[in-house]
């Protein structure tokens, strides 16, 4: 019979031994805090100090305001249009690059990433330049009654180029991880292409999908300097809610600035609630690997 040795199994470490020290963990956690504290917490509560500090109903006046109300509606709108164009894009480009091979793919994915390389206000100034008065289709839009830029197909376009790269970075990992062989298992099974995609692929990546559109959600309503290239700055008609705050404060008019601030922050902390909760949801998502086998196996099989 043979005796195990020592060096064959050797012992194993226990939690304390693989922990750091107890004032290496303060320290760490302490620095930690302090720095949330001081650049997040910190930040936050005095924009809700400063838009409540002349009472509850100059504040309920500041965000009902026209002006307000107007870039609001403009900022939901942008929203609106632009996450749902992103989402599509970015479920097709995470899909032609998780799951295929062609010549191109690697310029393809770092065109993705372009938007986080160029400065927000360059992109605006492409924009006008391409669509201004001047610019390569302007006059045929204007001739033509179409107004791109100081409207909101300008910022609408604007907000989709700077937003574009997020959901596509997050489908990709997700759809590359996952790799084919639950679509090869249903195309074996016969189902057709767009069955697989939407009873195999997207309940795989649904997770990854929606982590994606929060952020991109994020970055639509928080837009800043692309859109004041491009909006004009029109009271009322072309300001998103980030300009209308910029006019405010410029105007000396910081509490109701920092009361359409606290909106923008208000919208901020329900996306990061909804972040927290698709993060958990990715973690607690078990591995399928018969999902093919279960959405289309025969009916009354086992």
């Amino acid at each position: 019979m043979n005796v195990a040795t020592q060096a064959d199994h050797p012992p194993r470490r226990t939690r304390r031994d693989l922990t750091e020290p107890l004032f290496v963990r303060l320290a760490l956690t302490g620095i930690v805090l302090l720095f949330l504290a001081v650049f997040l917490v910190l930040p936050l509560a005095t924009v809700f100090a400063a838009a409540l500090s002349k009472g509850l109903a100059a504040y309920g006046d500041a965000i009902r305001e026209p002006d307000a109300v107007s870039a609001l509606r403009l900022t939901l709108l942008t929203a609106v249009i632009a996450v749902p164009c992103n989402l599509v894009f970015g479920v097709c480009a995470g899909w032609a690059i998780a799951k295929f091979d062609f010549r191109g793919k690697s310029i393809l994915t770092t065109l993705i990433d372009l938007p986080f390389a160029v400065s927000p206000v360059i992109s605006g100034m492409v924009f006008v330049l391409v669509f201004g008065r001047n610019g390569v289709f302007g006059s045929w839009f204007i001739d033509h009654g179409i107004r791109v830029v100081f409207a909101v197909p300008g910022i609408v376009l604007a907000t989709i180029f700077v937003s574009v790269p997020f959901v596509a970075r997050e489908v990709i990992p997700v759809m590359a991880a996952g790799g084919n062989d639950e679509e090869e298992a249903a195309s074996v099974l016969g189902a057709t292409g767009l069955q697989t995609f939407w009873r195999v692929t997207l309940p795989n990546i649904k997770w990854g999908v929606l982590y994606g559109v929060i952020l991109c959600n994020a970055r639509v309503m928080g837009e800043f300097g692309a859109v004041s290239v491009v909006s004009g700055h029109i009271r009322g008609l072309t300001n998103t809610l980030p300009l209308h705050v910029e006019i405010l404060y410029n105007e000396y008019n910081y509490q109701a600035a920092f009361a359409v601030a606290s909106v923008l922050a208000l919208l901020a902390l329900v996306t990061l609630v909804v972040k927290t909760i698709a993060e958990r949801k990715v973690r607690l998502k078990p591995d399928s690997t018969t999902e093919a086998a279960r959405a289309f196996r025969p009916a009354g099989q086992v």
